[in-house]
């Protein structure tokens, strides 16, 4: 059979196509073709403004920060503004019994005390280019096999094309499921420093009670700088390097929003997946989601006992609670949003509408719901993994991390190098809270996981034991890697005895046997569905945009650069419950008196509260703290910036409303909100509450 693959042009043109303003994430090079929509909206800058590869525009002051969050930068000297729970992994690895920066706060007063973060990067893009003529040049005919060959190269030759950039970097992604191709060019910095940050009592102020949750009064924000070398080139971090030269900076608006204000936020969402079938979304609900909260439901329970219990592990607990908790808290939101909004019924109506307008549609329906079914044991058996590999005892990936030092050419150096790593991974380790996250998991793990995708050695093991947590106990017992002193043993010993304590240790054991299970029996396969799957999710995809040439198609999010834009509003999300759009201090004061833990607060806040002592930065005698804006947000968006009709930053998104977390999947203009702090309480906590005037006076304020 010969795969043929026709790309219809006008179909993604958008032309004459009804636009929902405030749905869609959409990508920056095409903006021209909805600026009118926007306009009409109350945008007062161009596209070009926005977005512009032969001039200074707004897309050179978005970053994405760390790979995994967005940031901006508010001032020439390379002054970045993102979350506070995206640079919380940076904060808690500076953080000590003796300098507590997740509790106390941190601020550099002078350039000379901002704090390096080896890893950490900022990435900035210099343009998008449209390149799916040339990755489909020379496909017409091929069977799959040939297609792929020839997409693949296609893509290398033209990554490789312009290489004589040394700082940038070359990557061309798909879009709408491989029917669009862009070029996404990069230029990534690699020093970028903690400038400030408020106490964690500020900055996750809510905890868990609040996360997703509205009314939120969360100050969310932390600071960083990004330096450069003496040429403003990104540079390995060097203390001969200097604040970066930035081309653009957002203005910073100080004079506030109100209800109704156009607003569009710039930055790069993860993943959506707006256009599943039905039966995808119903085994998400029913199949997917289920395993998956269990999971980390069960390592928060252990992890959060140790932290409320001792300051020490508090400390070296939070970062990870932080990222485990995050995704549980929203994957329930999802569940009841779905469940709630009727979204497999949603789909089901969609898809007999489709069919109706062409009977043969229905032949590639059913092709994707029998490929779903094939594929739903293997992606819930990659799902588990992830969960117990990525989230559940840390000891399971540190062993195999070490393992693969046995074979590896430069053992010395690399001996030494782990060396250092086991240091700084055991000061923020407790084998205590980790053995039970262990006992906890691995009984869900195997109720979840299909019989005949188990690994063979595991059960075998379990099976000498009556119970898993006599299994677990014993792992613990006789491993040399459940503590600092016994694994620098390990480390410090010849080649011969490095590789004999590794063949007798059983979570070394364990953990390789899990590992090559999942790499030889499970990952193939599903890669192989994976693949087929989106296959005909292109297919669907253009079958329904040439089905509906008067509907908006938008891409889903796939890490890239998007904007998404509509309006400082609130919503109506229950029978008789009403958001209203913005939040005040008053709210903080009102939470801090319910006495909840979440809700602690410091002094300092209090007695600037008593003295209504808001600066320039107050309104009608109270400060605002949080607002609502209808624009549609993923997990990616945190940090991202949050700009008014004329580009000027207003706040900064951070988090989207418990009932808005289905808009990953489906999108109700009614009900999804995103929530932003605002950027007038950022500057009246770096000012005011911190005495980091001087941060604010690198910024241009704007009334």
């Amino acid at each position: 059979m010969k795969f043929k693959i026709i790309i219809i042009l006008s179909i993604f043109s958008f032309k004459g196509i009804l636009i929902f303003g405030h749905e869609g994430m959409w990508i920056p090079s095409l903006l021209k073709v909805i600026e009118g929509q926007m306009k009409s909206d109350g945008l007062e800058i161009s596209a070009e403004d926005i977005y512009s590869i032969n001039n200074s525009s707004l897309k050179d002051a978005i970053v994405h920060f760390g790979g995994g969050c967005t940031a901006e930068v508010v001032s020439k000297q390379g002054l970045i503004l993102t979350n506070h729970h995206c640079g919380y992994s940076q904060i808690q690895q500076h953080s000590s019994l003796e300098n507590n920066y997740l509790k106390d706060g941190f601020w550099a007063m002078s350039k000379s005390e901002e704090l390096t973060n080896p890893g950490l990067t900022a990435t900035f893009i210099v343009s998008i280019k449209d390149v799916t003529n040339e990755v489909f040049k020379d496909t017409i005919n091929l069977s799959p096999l040939e297609f792929k060959k020839v997409i693949s190269k296609n893509i290398k030759n033209i990554q490789n094309q312009d290489r004589n950039q040394p700082n940038y970097n070359y990557v061309v992604k798909p879009f709408f499921y491989g029917n669009k191709y862009y070029l996404i060019t990069s230029k990534t910095y690699k020093d970028v420093r903690l400038v400030g940050a408020p106490p964690s009592s500020m900055g996750k102020f809510g905890g868990d009670t609040d996360n997703w949750v509205w009314p939120r009064h969360t100050c969310d924000f932390s600071v960083f700088r990004i330096y450069a070398n003496q040429e403003n080139e990104p540079a390995e971090i060097s203390e001969n390097n200097i604040a970066y030269n930035a081309p653009v900076a957002l203005d910073v608006k100080v004079s506030g929003v109100k209800e109704n204000d156009f607003s569009m936020v710039f930055g790069f969402p993860g993943k959506t997946e707006q256009y599943l079938t039905s039966n995808a979304v119903d085994n998400y609900i029913n199949i997917i989601l289920p395993a998956r909260i269990e999971m980390r439901k069960n390592s928060l329970k252990h992890i959060d006992a140790s932290m409320d219990l001792s300051e020490s592990n508090f400390i070296k607990y939070a970062s990870k609670q932080s990222r485990i908790s995050n995704a549980y808290k929203k994957w329930i939101g999802q569940d009841i949003g779905l469940r709630k909004k009727q979204a497999v019924n949603k789909k089901r109506s969609e898809e007999k509408k489709w069919v109706e307008k062409n009977p043969s549609n229905q032949f590639l329906l059913d092709k994707l719901f029998t490929l779903e079914e094939q594929k739903i044991k293997y992606q819930l058996a990659y799902s588990l993994f992830i969960e117990l590999w990525y989230y559940g005892p840390e000891i399971i990936r540190f062993s195999n991390g070490i393992e693969k030092l046995k074979g590896a050419e430069e053992f010395e150096s690399k001996i030494k190098n782990k060396q250092k790593n086991s240091i700084s991974y055991f000061k923020n380790y407790d084998s205590n809270v980790d053995k039970e996250v262990f006992k906890s998991l691995i009984p869900i793990y195997l109720k979840h996981l299909e019989d005949d995708l188990e690994d063979p050695l595991m059960i075998s093991a379990l099976q000498k034991f009556d119970n898993e947590n006599l299994f677990v106990d014993d792992l613990f017992e006789k491993s040399k890697l459940t503590n600092l002193e016994s694994t620098l043993k390990v480390l410090n010993s010849n080649k011969k005895s490095f590789v004999k304590y590794l063949e007798k240790d059983p979570v070394v054991d364990f953990a390789s046997n899990l590992y090559n299970h999942f790499l030889n029996n499970i990952l193939p396969q599903y890669r192989k569905l994976e693949e087929e799957h989106q296959i005909l999710m292109g297919k669907y995809l253009k079958s329904l945009m040439e089905s509906y040439p008067e509907r908006s198609f938008f891409s889903d999010a796939n890490s890239t650069m998007r904007l998404t834009y509509g309006k400082v509003e609130g919503s109506k999300p229950r029978d008789g419950m009403s958001y209203d759009w913005f939040t005040t201090i008053d709210g903080i004061i009102d939470k801090y008196n319910t006495g909840e833990a979440d809700f602690k607060i410091p002094s300092r806040l209090q007695n600037l509260y008593d003295e209504k002592n808001y600066g320039r930065y107050g309104d009608n005698g109270t400060l605002n703290i949080c607002f609502l804006g209808s624009n549609h947000t993923t997990g990616g968006n945190s940090g991202s910036p949050a700009l008014d009709s004329k580009g000027q930053l207003i706040g900064i998104n951070f988090d989207r409303t418990w009932e808005s977390t289905m808009s990953d999947v489906l999108f109700d203009e009614n009900i999804c909100r995103n929530i932003m702090v605002d950027i007038r309480y950022v500057l009246w906590v770096i000012d005011i509450y911190a005495g980091a005037g001087h941060l604010v006076n690198e910024m241009n304020l704007v009334e």
